[in-house]
C-alpha cells in the first residue's frame, strides 16, 4: 500500500496541501480528480519524491514504511515511475532506445512495437528519434508507451490527456487497463469526469485537501454538477463541512 499521512505542503509560504490523506491499494485503478489549481499535480510530485514537493508535515508511507526522505531515483527503484504532465524530452535519441532504456530493459523490438501500438503510433516510430519533428501529442504517446515498458509497481499519469485530442480518451483508458491488467496500480491525476469513470476509487481534490472520495461514477457526477468552472473553491469546502 501507498499512503499520504496528514501531508501539508507550502510552496514560498502559500500552504498548497493541507491535512491530506490518501492510499492507494495495490492492483487497483486510481483517480485524482479535480479543477486545475487545486494541488493535483503537486500531489504526483510528492508522490514521486521530487525535492521541491517534499512536505513539510506528515509524510509518504510504502508497506507501512516512511519513504518520505527518499528521492525520485529511491522511489523508482521501490516500484514507482511517473509520466510527467509536461513529458520528458531525451533529444535525439530513437524512440526504441527511449522505450529500452538504452538497452537497460531487455526488451525486443516486438515488445516495443506492441507497447507503441497500445499507444497508438505504428512501429515505425521505433527508428525516428526524439526531436522537435515530433508533435506534443507524438511525445505523450511514446511516454505513454515507456509506462508499458517499464512494468512498475505503481504508475502515476499525470494528467495524461494534455497534449493528446478529445478522439484519444481511449488510448489513455487502453493503457491505463493494461497497466492493471498485469498488477500495476494506476493513479490517474486529471480534469477530465470522462478519465476518471474508468478507475475503481476517485479521490476529489480541491484547495489542497479530499473534498469528497468514494465510486469514480458518483464522484465524477458530483464533481461536474459542483466544481465546473468554480473560481472559489474554498467555499465549497466551507460549505461541505457545514453539513
Amino acid at each position: 500500500m501507498l499512503e499520504l499521512k496528514k501531508v501539508g505542503l507550502s510552496l514560498e509560504e502559500k500552504p498548497i496541501l493541507k491535512n491530506l490523506n490518501i492510499k492507494f491499494d495495490d492492483g487497483k485503478r486510481y483517480v485524482v480528480l479535480g479543477n486545475n489549481g487545486t494541488g493535483k499535480s503537486t500531489i504526483a510530485n510528492l508522490i514521486m519524491g521530487v525535492e521541491k514537493y517534499k512536505p513539510q508535515v506528515g509524510g509518504v508511507y510504502l508497506d507501512g514504511k516512511d519513504i518520505t526522505s527518499l528521492g525520485v531515483y529511491e522511489r523508482a527503484n521501490l516500484g514507482i515511475t511517473i509520466a510527467f504532465q509536461e513529458s520528458v524530452r531525451f533529444e535525439g535519441i530513437t524512440t526504441f532506445d527511449y522505450l529500452t532504456l538504452g538497452g537497460k530493459i531487455k526488451a525486443s523490438y516486438e515488445d516495443a512495437k506492441w507497447a507503441l501500438k497500445s499507444a497508438g503510433l505504428n512501429a515505425e516510430y521505433l527508428k525516428r528519434r526524439i526531436d522537435d519533428s515530433l508533435s506534443g501529442g507524438e511525445r505523450k504517446r511514446i511516454e505513454l508507451a515507456s509506462m508499458l515498458m517499464l512494468k512498475m509497481r505503481y504508475v502515476i499519469l499525470d494528467e495524461p490527456d494534455s497534449g493528446i485530442d478529445m478522439m484519444s480518451l481511449d488510448t489513455i483508458s487502453r493503457i491505463i487497463n493494461i497497466l492493471n491488467s498485469s498488477g500495476t496500480t494506476v493513479i490517474t491525476i486529471t480534469h477530465r469526469e470522462e478519465i476518471a469513470k474508468n478507475s475503481d476509487y476517485a479521490y476529489l481534490i480541491c484547495s489542497g485537501t479530499v473534498l469528497k472520495e468514494g465510486a469514480p461514477a458518483d464522484i465524477a457526477s458530483y464533481y461536474k454538477r459542483t466544481c465546473d468552472n468554480c473560481g472559489h473553491p474554498n467555499e465549497i469546502i466551507e460549505s461541505v463541512e457545514r453539513l
